[in-house]
């Protein structure tokens, strides 16, 4: 099985030569299926005006479907090589490129049901909205990478072990911030987390630039250059924020909300669902956005809704189901993940989405699995509990936790994938 980038060794520190090449709004992908559009939301936060904005331009510019990310974010795919300026300008006037020289580097995933269901946790979506608008009114923060991350968690554990380079746990007094790798974080006044995320990003670029091996993440740091926690609760001081060193036990990766109905306080209810691979289409992107005005994306691949009422949700449940998303926990697209695979990605051995498509019902198991068209395995789960298909010139490596990796043929692949997926992983994988 692949291990997750935070398992990564800081023995052997990545040198880069360049700038990171990530997709943004601006900086189109050329793919086989035409060019990419990666559009960040920060948070997975979206109005449903500046979403009905994308779906237009799905259907005008691109391929007629938007994509989720790891990341809450939305591509685009099937871009015309001529579109970038007529998409910036569409994007631009919805709100989505508040700061063009930034809008690689607004990654932030934070907790999508923050202030939406019953737990009586921190509405962490306020730090979202600021910390963006401090990255984007600070002119230093365009030199970190597209593929630099905060993480914002409520206190609930879900997004804190998403592999983030800066996380805030909120809980206690404040929140506990600290830097990918860190076995000590600083304690800081919620008040003061996003301006104390900022800070952190700045010590970041500081050490990368000291270090001249041009790091995109905090993990890529030479060891004579990681970031200090003394340093980092010393630099938050001379930011006039005040914090006290506290010990990091980072949760273990979170799942996204189950799918359907979510109760909120009083009569509010919210609505979770997950788009099956990740895709929707611009009809079932519209649908979603004309329930309240509000969407959250989250980094499962999946929407929550919120400011709904339990009857408008029920009502929409059956709606949404018949729109082909999942609604409810025992959907099996809700365990099955894809990259994009032919004919999209030119590096891609096989058509994995429609693969996955033709097993999705055939081959059951607890185990969530991953199809990948190359070794290169992108978009594939967080942790290691999950069934690892690659495809190869000669059908698919299977691979899961406590089974040695095994070459199947597309006329077995149904057969073996259920066995795989069955497997009980152990407690410690």
């Amino acid at each position: 099985m692949p291990q997750p980038p935070s398992a990564a060794s800081r023995d052997e520190p990545v040198i880069r030569v360049r700038g990171d090449a990530c997709p943004g709004a601006l900086r189109l992908h050329a793919a086989d299926d035409g060019f990419l559009a990666r559009v960040r939301i920060p948070g997975g936060l979206l109005d449903g005006a500046a979403a009905l904005v994308l779906a237009d331009a799905a259907d005008r510019l691109g391929d007629g479907h938007l994509d989720l990310t790891s990341r809450g974010n939305a591509q685009l795919r099937g871009l015309g090589e001529s579109c970038g300026g007529e998409l910036a300008e569409l994007l631009g006037r919805a709100g989505l490129l508040p700061a063009p020289s930034h809008e690689r580097i607004r990654n932030v995933v934070a907790s999508p049901m923050a202030g939406l269901d019953r737990a009586g946790r921190v509405d962490v979506s306020a730090w979202v909205v600021e910390l963006d608008r401090l990255l984007c009114a600070e002119p230093d923060a365009a030199g970190l990478s597209g593929r630099f991350l905060f993480a914002l968690d409520d206190g609930r554990g879900d997004v804190a072990g998403l592999d983030g380079d800066v996380t805030l746990l909120a809980g206690g007094e404040g929140a506990l911030l600290w830097t990918a790798g860190a076995v000590e974080g600083v304690r800081v006044a919620g008040v003061d987390a996003p301006r104390a995320a900022l800070v952190a990003a700045g010590y970041f670029l500081d050490a990368a630039r000291a270090a001249g091996t041009r790091a995109w993440r905090v993990g890529e740091l030479p060891p004579e250059h990681a970031l200090s926690v003394r340093v980092l609760r010393d630099r938050l001081a001379g930011a006039g924020i005040s914090g006290r060193v506290e010990r990091v036990s980072v949760p273990a990766v979170g799942e996204g909300p189950e799918p359907g109905l979510v109760w909120g306080r009083g009569e509010s209810a919210a609505l979770s669902v997950v788009a099956p691979l990740g895709r929707l289409s611009s009809g079932q992107w519209r649908l979603l956005a004309g329930l309240s005005g509000r969407m959250r994306l989250t980094p499962w691949r999946g929407v929550v809704v919120p400011g709904m009422t339990e009857r408008t949700a029920r009502r929409a449940l059956g709606e949404l189901a018949g729109a082909g998303l999942v609604v409810s926990p025992d959907d099996p697209w809700r365990a099955v993940t894809a990259c994009t695979g032919r004919p999209g990605c030119g590096k891609a051995l096989a058509d994995v989405r429609a693969d996955a498509s033709g097993l999705v019902t055939r081959a059951p198991g607890p185990l969530p699995v991953h199809w990948s068209g190359c070794e290169r395995r992108c978009g594939h789960p967080r942790g290691t509990a999950w069934v690892d298909l690659v495809a190869t010139p000669d059908g698919y490596e299977i691979s899961a936790p406590g089974r040695p990796t095994a070459l199947a043929a597309q006329s077995d692949l149904a057969a073996a994938l259920t066995a795989a997926r069955s497997t009980t992983p152990s407690p410690s994988q």
